[in-house]
């Protein structure tokens, strides 16, 4: 089992950046797929990206590709998601996700952790 906490999320204006952080507990955490969704108020969850166990395939949802970039750092237990060129759209509450195996949109892992909010103002 692994316990997921996100950090770094906030209030920013469009066309801004910021870095959104999952630490993950326990020694397992190169064994599990690592991903980011986010759900917007009134919205269903959506899939944002995912990695692959040791960070060597990455893939994205179409709305991000080219401004977002999902990267993992096993020696710190720690994921990250870069997030450039922020629209109004892009605000919502980012999920970290963790699974035994492959994370796609409608397969999320069996791990969540509680969120952190994104706001992006015009």
């Amino acid at each position: 089992q692994v316990q997921l906490v996100e950090s770094g999320g906030g209030l920013v204006q469009a066309g801004g950046s910021l870095r959104l952080s999952c630490a993950g507990s326990g020694r397992t955490f190169s064994s599990y797929f690592m991903g980011w969704f986010r759900q917007a108020p009134g919205k269903e969850r959506e899939f944002v990206a995912g990695i692959s166990w040791g960070g060597g395939r990455t893939y994205y949802a179409d709305s991000v590709k080219g401004r977002f970039t999902i990267s993992r750092d096993n020696a710190k237990n720690t994921m990250y998601l870069q997030m450039n060129s922020l629209k109004p759209e892009d605000t919502a509450v980012y999920y970290c996700n963790a699974g035994r195996n492959t994370i796609t949109v409608r397969t999320p892992g069996n791990y969540w952790g509680q969120g952190t909010q994104v706001t992006v103002s015009r």
